[in-house]
């Protein structure tokens, strides 16, 4: 006969009892109702026999006093694995009569029975056996597939609904004993089979039940949130119906006032018209006069004109200057790059005083806001005279008007002779006198035309002139303006490189200083280890004496020898102690130097 393995048969054996005991539970819960207490018989042999299944195979672990062999090690993983078991974990932490950590195991299991996750916190546990490895042996019950099985039945306990008091209950304490008198057959078990396959086919008719209460419950939430949605985008809508109905309100509004104010722009254009019928004949009679006014205002135009000339020439001079000005600002600026670029490995730790110039920038564009109002009113004396150029415009478009009026009447004239001349044949010798002062008349009338036609092409050049003199002056000036700010920027360089220059000489000062002192104390540590260099430490044989005391040394006077200076003192004399961190007594220290004494036997002490 083959020997069967003993760990085999106790997993066997476990792998049945929990079997019978989730069984048994199941069916007397349903017999006796639903919800369970802690005090109920079934359900503790229940977590009885979890507990032997836990503890099957588990590691003996070495603790400072015994050995320790407990399940709360394994379960304690859950809440690393299982982020929802954290609550169980922690409350269990937290209960104040737990003191052992077989009591906390033990409460563990009743609240993962009272959530209804055992199943689930254990399954976690066997799909991880690296993890489980540490805490039980290779051939353990939750190591094999007998664990997996009773993860399995524990799914059943969901229909079970327990009411489990862990804070009172004294679970340290508690001895766990199977009682196989519960799970014997009798008599009254053969008939109340029956009665369990009813009571199985109702649990999963309740199971049917619930699952579509799920659903249900799930469509209504998505059918609430579309009627939500729906309300929303109505009364979007509404809102904006009534803005689009308010708005289409306001245009016809606003068309009726622009038809209103259309015929009130109608009539007066009328009136208008009238009023400038009777203004151009009384025009006809002020252009002799106007003729002056503007001979005038074009001798006016000619000395504004040299008067700007001259202005030319004076920002021309400046101009010159500036530009010298800008050759020598670059020549300084050449020179301050090369001594920038000879000390840039000493700027990097100085970049923190660039807060001081910005001070200086502020009031160079204050300056600069100065600069620019002058310049402004340049511009204003620039407008002004365009301004008069357009009101000379304006005038010879009336004069223009005023010809073509007078030719007008020419012609009605001219008709009017021919109707005369086949009126009055007759009447030719009466009205040749009459007839040649006309033609006079018209000759002159046809001359002054001509002379002011000339004039007015003569006057268009002048202010076509004018305009090019204009424009090119405003060129000149938005160049002096540019010219003035690349000056003022060059100006405010030289100040910034000038202060970093100084700031730069200033810390190169510093460093020297801190040089030559540091090259000072090198050089005092250097003449005191040459004078060290010429002491030898002295021989047992010869340090017969204290060097202080000038005693003998002996069982009671010790020699403690200095490491640094090479004297040797006896414990009486050498009393300078200091204590040390990494010593638990106080360290003798040399009364010369204050280095470490290193403790010597005696010469007479072998």
């Amino acid at each position: 006969l083959a020997v069967k393995d003993p760990t085999a048969v106790e997993r066997a054996n476990l792998l049945n009892m929990a079997k019978l005991s989730i069984k048994g539970l199941i069916e007397s819960a349903l017999s006796f109702g639903r919800t369970l207490d802690s005090d109920y018989p079934p359900l503790q042999q229940f977590f009885v026999v979890m507990e032997h299944c836990l503890k099957h195979g588990l590691k003996v672990r070495k603790s400072f006093l015994s050995y320790n062999k407990t399940i709360w090690g394994p379960l304690e993983l859950v809440e690393k694995l299982y982020p929802e078991a954290e609550e169980i974990a922690a409350s269990v932490r937290d209960l104040p009569g737990l003191k052992t950590p077989l009591g906390r195991a033990r409460a563990w299991l009743r609240l993962a029975l009272m959530q209804k996750k055992m199943a689930d916190y254990l399954r976690c546990l066997i799909i991880q056996r690296d993890l489980l490895s540490e805490f039980y042996e290779y051939h353990a019950l939750m190591m094999e597939e007998e664990g997996a099985v009773i993860v399995g039945l524990l799914v059943g306990l969901n229909v079970i609904d327990a009411n489990l008091c862990v804070k009172g209950e004294d679970l340290d304490s508690q001895v766990g004993v199977i009682d196989f008198s519960v799970y014997l057959k009798s008599d009254d078990d053969i008939g109340g089979k029956e009665r369990n396959v009813q009571i199985a086919a109702i649990l999963d008719q309740k199971n049917y039940v619930e699952e579509l209460n799920r659903q249900l419950n799930s469509t209504v939430s998505s059918l609430h949130a579309r009627v939500d949605s729906l309300e929303k985008s109505n009364t979007k809508l509404i809102e904006e119906l009534a803005i689009a109905k308010n708005n289409i309100i306001k245009l016809q509004e606003e068309n009726h006032q622009l038809r209103s104010e259309n015929s009130l722009i109608l009539m007066k254009t009328q009136h208008h018209l009238e009023a400038t019928k009777v203004d151009v004949e009384a025009e006809l009679q002020t252009y002799k006069h106007s003729r002056q006014g503007l001979d005038e205002m074009y001798n006016e135009a000619r000395r504004q004109l040299r008067e700007e000339a001259q202005l030319r020439q004076d920002m021309e001079s400046e101009l010159v200057v500036q530009v010298s000005m800008k050759h020598e600002i670059e020549l300084a600026m050449k020179l301050l790059e090369k001594d920038i670029h000879e000390k840039q490995d000493t700027l990097i730790g100085l970049r923190q005083q660039l807060d001081e110039v910005k001070a200086i920038n502020v009031e160079m564009y204050q300056k600069l806001q100065v600069s620019e109002d002058a310049m402004k009113e340049k511009n204003e004396i620039i407008s002004r005279l365009e301004d008069k150029t357009n009101q000379i415009n304006a005038t010879m478009k009336q004069l223009e008007q005023r010809l073509q009026q007078a030719e007008k009447a020419q012609m009605e004239a001219e008709a009017e002779d021919e109707k005369l001349k086949q009126e009055y044949v007759n009447k030719s010798e009466s009205l040749q006198n009459e007839f040649s002062q006309k033609e006079k008349q018209l000759l002159q009338l046809e001359t002054d035309l001509k002379i002011e036609k000339e004039w007015r092409q003569t006057l268009e050049d002048d202010l076509q002139k004018e305009k090019e003199t204009v424009s090119h002056l405003r060129t000149e000036t938005q160049e002096i303006v540019n010219l003035k700010k690349e000056f003022l920027k060059l100006q405010e360089k030289k100040k910034q490189l000038k202060s970093i220059c100084e700031d730069q000489e200033a810390a190169l000062q510093e460093l020297a200083s801190k040089l030559s002192e540091s090259k000072l104390k090198i050089e005092d540590i250097k003449e005191a280890n040459k004078a060290l260099q010429g002491q030898v430490w002295l021989k047992d044989k010869e340090a017969t004496h204290c060097k202080l005391c000038e005693k003998e040394f002996s069982l009671s006077k010790r020699k403690h020898h200095c490491r640094n200076c090479g004297e040797i003192f006896c414990n009486a004399c050498s009393d300078n102690e200091l204590p040390l961190p990494s010593s638990p007594k106080p360290v003798r220290v040399c009364d010369s130097c204050h280095a470490i004494l290193i403790q010597r036997c005696s010469s007479n002490v072998p």
